[in-house]
C-alpha cells in the first residue's frame, strides 16, 4: 500500500508522528466494504426528522445563519434532510423580501468511507440542482461542505451551532494500531474498551460554540458502563444534558441491532435538569407531538418528564424516575454493597477456544484430575442447573501455574491433536511457551463450593443455585459467600429490588434483557447477615429453594424496610 495521503483524505497533518502509517490505517478503513470495520448503522428518516426539532434546526429559523456539522455522514441520512430544511429556511427567507443568503459556510459533513462519500456527493449536487442552483454552484456549494476524511483527524472549523448524527460504532481490535495509538493521544474518552463512537462524541462536543446543541442517536452503554467514564464527566464539567429519549426496542435504523439506542441532547452551557421520555412509537405524527413537548418552557405532556442531578461526574445516569431514584439512593446510604457485606462476585472461565478445551466430559481423553465438569448457561433452567454432562480442561495446577505436559501424556496428546486451534489465539501468541492455557487461570477449588450462577444477558429472573460440583463458563457470573446463606442470597438477587438496580446501571439489549454483570451486581446493596432476624432468613431461603418471586419479593422488601411510597416505585418499574 502507497504511504502517500490519498488526495481527498482530510487529516491534521502537522500533530500527526509517524504519519505514513497512520494514515496507511485511516485509508485503509476509507476503502473498507465491510459494515463491521466501519461501524455503518443507518438511521430512520422519521427519527432524523425528530432529532433536527429536538435541537431546533427547522424551517422557521434562520438555518442560513447557523452552522450544523455532521461528523459521519454516511449514505445522507441527516445530511439531506437538513440541507432540505435549509433551504427551505432560505426561500422563506428570501419570498419575505430578504437577499438570497449564501449558504457555502452553513454545513459542514466528514464521511471517511469513500464509496459513501461519492455517492452521497452526488445525491447532494442533484439536490442542490433541483432548487436554484445551477451545476457549478452545485459542485462549488458540496466541495464547501463535504470532506472525505477521518473526523476524528481532520481539520475543521472551531464552532458549531448544531451537530447531529449517528457516530460510527467500530470495536478497538478492527482498528489498525497506530491508528489506535493517535486515536488515545488526542482523546482521553477513549478509554479502557471504548468504542469509536467515544471519541466522536468528545469532539463533537468540543466543536459546538456557546449555546449549540448536539444530538446523536447512539448506543447507550457510554452512559452507565465503566468506559463512560470520562466523557460522563467531560458531560458534567462543561455541557448541560438537555434531553435523554430511551429508544427500547425501537425501530430507529434500517437494520437489526442488538444494544439499545438512545437519543441525548447536550448543549453548552450551565447545567439544569433532564427532560426524558421512554419508549416512544416512532410515527412522524407522535415524533412531533413528542418534540414539541421537549422544547417546551415545563413538561406539559405526560410523555415526558423532568429529572434533576442526572449528570454528577464520573458517574453513571439515573434516568428513572424519581421514586426509583429515591429509592435506590437511600439503599445506597443505608446498607454495605454486596462484596462489603461478605459475598464475593467473579465470572466463570474464558478458554479462547472453547472447541479445543470444552467437549463431552466421558469422552475428554485426559487425566481425570486434568478436566472439571463445568456450567454452561444452557444448563440453567428456571432457576435450576440441570448439568448436560460437558467439561473443561484444566491446565493448571492447584497451586497456580501451568502443568508439566510431560508428566500428563494423554493431556499432552490431546493438546497437540488441537494445538491449532489452540495456538492461533492472542493469549497463546502473545506467551508461545504457555501456548496451552486458557485465557483465564482455572482454579479447582471453585467448582467445589456452593455458589449462585447468574447468566450475562438475560431477561426474566434467572439465579441458579449449584450445589458444589461444576466450574462456571465465562458466560456465568458467580456469587459465593462465607457470610450469607446463598438460598437466602438468591431470594434477594431474585427480587425485583434487585433487578431495579441492575435495571438503573447496567445497559440494555433488544428484548428488554439486561446485563447482570459483575460491575454491575458489586452494585447491589446487601444487610449484613447477622442482622437478619432469623424468621425472615428462613423466609427467605424457602422463598428461593420453591422459586416463588412473589414470596422473593415480598421476603425482600421486609428486609429492606420497604415503605409503601417505595414498593409503588418497584411495581412500577416492573
Amino acid at each position: 500500500m502507497s504511504s502517500a495521503i490519498p488526495p481527498t483524505i482530510s487529516l491534521d497533518q502537522p500533530s500527526l508522528p509517524g504519519l505514513c502509517s497512520i494514515t496507511d490505517a485511516a485509508f485503509a478503513l476509507s476503502q473498507s466494504s465491510a459494515v463491521d470495520e466501519r461501524g455503518a448503522i443507518f438511521t430512520r428518516r422519521t427519527v432524523v426528522d425528530f432529532i433536527l426539532d429536538l435541537v431546533g434546526y427547522t424551517v422557521d429559523a434562520d438555518l442560513f445563519n447557523k452552522t450544523l456539522l455532521e461528523p459521519s455522514f454516511g449514505g445522507g441520512d441527516f445530511l439531506l434532510p437538513a440541507v432540505e430544511r435549509l433551504l427551505a429556511a432560505r426561500r422563506r427567507a428570501v419570498s419575505a423580501g430578504g437577499p438570497a443568503h449564501s449558504i457555502k459556510h452553513c454545513i459542514t459533513a466528514v464521511e471517511l468511507h469513500r464509496s459513501s462519500y461519492e455517492t452521497t456527493r452526488l445525491a447532494l449536487i442533484a439536490m442542490l440542482e433541483s432548487a436554484e442552483f445551477d451545476t457549478d454552484e452545485a459542485r462549488d456549494i458540496a466541495s464547501s461542505w463535504l470532506v472525505h476524511g477521518d473526523f476524528l483527524l481532520a481539520a475543521l472549523p472551531e464552532k458549531f451551532d448544531y451537530v447531529v448524527g449517528n457516530p460510527p460504532y467500530v470495536r478497538q481490535e478492527l482498528i489498525a494500531a497506530p491508528l489506535l495509538a493517535e486515536y488515545r493521544r488526542r482523546y482521553a474518552t477513549l478509554y479502557d474498551r471504548a468504542d469509536l463512537y467515544i471519541p466522536f462524541i468528545e469532539r463533537s462536543l468540543r466543536l459546538l460554540g456557546d449555546g449549540g446543541q448536539l444530538s446523536f442517536i447512539c448506543a447507550d452503554r457510554w452512559m452507565k458502563n465503566k468506559y463512560g467514564g470520562p466523557l460522563r464527566a467531560l458531560v458534567s464539567s462543561s455541557f448541560h444534558l438537555r434531553a435523554y429519549v430511551d429508544m427500547v426496542d425501537a425501530d430507529a435504523f434500517h437494520s437489526d441491532v442488538i444494544a439499545y439506542a438512545a437519543i441525548t441532547v447536550i448543549s453548552k452551557g450551565a447545567p439544569g435538569p433532564t427532560r426524558v421520555a421512554l419508549r416512544p412509537a416512532l410515527d412522524a405524527p407522535n415524533l412531533a407531538i413528542l418534540s414539541q413537548a421537549f422544547r417546551a418552557t415545563e413538561p406539559a405532556s405526560a410523555l415526558v418528564k423532568d429529572l434533576a442531578d442526572v449528570v454528577c461526574g464520573s458517574s453513571p445516569w439515573i434516568l428513572e424516575s424519581s421514586d426509583q431514584t429515591a429509592l435506590i439512593q437511600r439503599l445506597e446510604q443505608s446498607f454495605p454493597t454486596l462484596e462489603e457485606a461478605g459475598c464475593k462476585v467473579g465470572i466463570g472461565v474464558a478458554t479462547g477456544a472453547d472447541k479445543a478445551f470444552i467437549g463431552k466430559f466421558d469422552e475428554l481423553d485426559v487425566e481425570p484430575d486434568r478436566k472439571l465438569p463445568i456450567a454452561m448457561t444452557r444448563d440453567l433452567t428456571s432457576g435450576h442447573v440441570e448439568w448436560r454432562g460437558y467439561g473443561v480442561i484444566n491446565p493448571f495446577t492447584d497451586e497456580g501455574p501451568l502443568v508439566d505436559l510431560e508428566r500428563y501424556p494423554k493431556l499432552k496428546k490431546y493438546l497437540e491433536e488441537r494445538r491449532d486451534q489452540i495456538a492461533g489465539r492472542h493469549v497463546a501468541q502473545k506467551s508461545p511457551a504457555n501456548w496451552y492455557r486458557t485465557i483465564d487461570r482455572i482454579t479447582p477449588s471453585l467448582a467445589s463450593r456452593p455458589k449462585l450462577l447468574i447468566p450475562d444477558i438475560k431477561g426474566d429472573a434467572q439465579v441458579a443455585y449449584e450445589n458444589g460440583k461444576l466450574y462456571p463458563h465465562h458466560n456465568l457470573y458467580f456469587v459465593v459467600s462465607d457470610a450469607w446463606d446463598l438460598h437466602a442470597l438468591q431470594a434477594v438477587l431474585l427480587s425485583n429490588i434487585t433487578r431495579l438496580v441492575i435495571a438503573t446501571y447496567s445497559t440494555k439489549m433488544r428484548g428488554g434483557f439486561l446485563r447482570f454483570q459483575a460491575q454491575y451486581l458489586r452494585r447491589i446493596r446487601l444487610p449484613r447477615w447477622e442482622g437478619v432476624p432469623a424468621e425472615l432468613r428462613e423466609r427467605l431461603a424457602n422463598a428461593a429453594i420453591t422459586l416463588d418471586i412473589s414470596a422473593c419479593n415480598e421476603a425482600s422488601a421486609e428486609l429492606y424496610f420497604l415503605t409503601l411510597q417505595e414498593r409503588n416505585a418497584l411495581a412500577n418499574n416492573t
